[in-house]
């Protein structure tokens, strides 16, 4: 019976680039490879979890995958995992006590209090000041209160966050919903979250990025400062989008854009209307179907031509 050979050299570089998608399924594919994936601390120590694998993820998958780091987890993003708790990502924490980026959006099973007792367990240690980054948005129930704690945990000096003049509010603008990657954001600040000027809850608050938008922030009353539920914005360019002044123009998934944005999209050839870019994939998947050269159909019109035959 033949040994089973060592992994080439290059496979280790190989393995970094994969997702853990991609990681898994090399589990599937032979001894050596998956010999090569388990043993490779190297690999596991910035795991990201995020759809199609998010709805299949559990307390105990989670600490199956987070095992693999063995206590060397340095960051955990868990997109939209709604069957995570408070005690499974706590035993987590326990295990990886060197997390310094713990993202956690749309994981509405966790509490702000449980959250919190996280922060502090990663925070407590005056000389190893481990957590730097944290990603909240989409938690249920987060009051001023808990968000003032965090700050004091991770430190945050909330008086510089609000120099209006400064581009420290200038964020997660062009892909709010998307945070699959540990490095997009790290200019920002510590905490996703804020309180919204205009409505006082604890929300995304984006800045304007049109130029005269800008200039107008030292004046607070002019300030288009807010979260999308206060504040329209374009889906394109992030910008706000004044109701009485201009036009909204739709999309066909629905979402608003300026003028100008709406005018460089691709449109619908029956209801002239574009995807924006967050779902511009709808319209890339049908370049090999219905699209063309002369334009394309979007699914809502080819549902509508299907009810009718």
């Amino acid at each position: 019976m033949m040994e089973p050979q060592l992994p080439h050299e290059a496979l280790s570089l190989v393995l970094s680039y994969l997702n853990l998608f991609e990681l898994l399924s090399m589990n599937e594919v032979c001894r050596t490879l998956r010999d090569a994936v388990n043993n490779d601390v190297l690999i596991w120590l910035d795991i990201i979890i995020e759809p199609p694998l998010s709805v299949r993820l559990n307390d105990d998958i989670l600490l199956t995958i987070t095992s693999k780091a063995k206590g060397r987890l340095r960051s955990l993003a868990l997109i939209n995992c709604a069957e995570i708790t408070d005690d499974g990502l706590q035993r987590v924490i326990q295990n990886n006590p060197h997390i310094n980026k713990l993202y956690v959006p749309g994981c509405t099973r966790l509490t702000p209090d449980g959250i919190l007792r996280i922060v502090r367990r990663l925070t407590d240690d005056d000389d190893n000041h481990n957590l730097k980054y944290l990603r909240l948005h989409g938690l249920y129930n987060i009051t001023k209160e808990h968000l003032q704690l965090l700050n004091s945990c991770l430190q945050v000096n909330q008086d510089e966050q609000k120099d209006p003049l400064e581009d420290r509010h200038y964020k997660f603008l062009h892909n709010q919903r998307c945070f699959s990657s540990f490095n997009d954001d790290e200019t920002n600040n510590p905490i996703d979250v804020e309180i919204c000027p205009k409505c006082e809850n604890v929300r995304l608050v984006y800045d304007c990025p049109k130029e005269n938008c800008r200039k107008k922030r030292a004046t607070p009353l002019m300030e288009c400062r807010g979260c999308c539920l206060c504040i329209p914005r374009c889906e394109g360019c992030g910008g706000c989008v004044n109701q009485a002044e201009e036009e909204l123009e739709e999309t066909v998934c629905l979402d608003v854009l300026c003028l100008n944005c709406w005018l460089q999209l691709p449109k619908c050839n029956l209801c002239n209307r574009p995807y924006c870019h967050r779902h511009a994939d709808k319209y890339e998947s049908m370049s090999s179907t219905t699209a063309s050269s002369t334009g394309f159909i979007c699914d809502v019109c080819i549902s509508r031509i299907e009810a009718l035959l």
